[in-house]
């Protein structure tokens, strides 16, 4: 039995899994792309270790921060642990809100091919700019992707001038078909209590000591590396290099922490068949009854 807790942050997913784990003798595998990260504990909300050690625990703090951990490498990584539980005949919860990260491994989900391409003539352009080249490209990909996210219009355009396909032709090619016989909730929350929820959670990562942990990676790694565009990581770096308030780059975590959330539920809904549950016994008793 393979379960998928999943949805928004600040759902309480980590207190759900454990219940279900031990209640099905089953073992949990990180469903979030930064809490694999070592040393990014806090802001990541990563399960205490307590919580790490009441059932076991994969993939978690084993992705130096100096690595930038792909999609692809996450793939691989979570199909490796559950072959390896399934072998054991265990069952399994995958918990976390990294949603195209547990689809690209639960689906049948092959990475765009792409040979080297000169991008140059391209990065001079402005957001808008870019936009409307890949309208002219790829129009279904512009409707799906904002101009103001820089990096995928740019992968967009890459994928058609390297492969001399549109990246909408080739994902229309893949059928995305499960690979497991897997289960889908998320806790059902109304959007209200959802944001305070978010809100105290990062009240809680300040008490907890979140700006000294970032302050320390500070001192020992490059803050350009990806594991630091992490929400809460990047807003406090930003903060600390400009002598800024903390007061209002606390407040901007929240923002963009409740903005985050809403494009998790976005995607999620559209892309898992997903049960959802008021509390924990629900879920367990939705599980249960098959």
């Amino acid at each position: 039995m393979i379960i998928v807790i999943t949805g928004p942050t600040a759902l309480g997913k980590t207190k759900s899994a454990i219940k279900v784990a031990q209640a099905l003798n089953a073992e949990i595998i990180n469903g979030d792309a930064f809490q694999a990260y070592k040393e990014l504990n806090i802001g990541t909300a990563k399960p205490s270790e307590k919580e790490l050690s009441s059932v076991p625990h994969h993939l978690y703090s084993f992705i130096d921060p100096t690595h930038n951990y792909s999609i692809a490498e996450y793939q691989c990584n979570l199909r490796a642990s559950i072959q390896e539980l399934l072998v054991k005949n265990k069952n399994i919860v995958i918990v976390g809100g990294s949603g195209l990260y547990i689809r690209s491994a639960l689906y049948d989900y092959e990475f765009l091919p792409s040979k080297e391409v000169d991008m140059s003539r391209f990065e001079k352009m402005t957001n808008s700019e870019l936009h409307s080249h890949l309208k002219k490209i790829d129009p279904e990909q512009a409707e799906i992707i904002h101009e103001n996210n820089r990096k995928r219009v740019l992968r967009a355009i890459e994928i058609y001038y390297s492969t001399g396909e549109t990246k909408s032709a080739l994902i229309n090619k893949q059928e995305h078909k499960p690979l497991y016989d897997v289960r889908f909730f998320v806790r059902d929350l109304d959007r209200e209590e959802l944001y305070e929820r978010i809100n105290k959670r990062v009240d809680e990562m300040f008490k907890q000591g979140l700006v000294d942990e970032v302050k320390s990676l500070m001192k020992k790694y490059d803050t350009s590396l990806h594991c630091f565009q992490a929400i809460g990581y990047k807003e406090l770096i930003d903060c600390l290099n400009n002598n800024g308030d903390l007061e209002e780059a606390k407040e901007l975590i929240k923002q963009h922490t409740r903005n985050y959330a809403k494009r998790q539920m976005t995607y999620i809904r559209h892309q898992f068949p997903v049960t959802f549950y008021k509390d924990d016994e629900e879920l367990l008793k939705e599980i249960q009854n098959g």
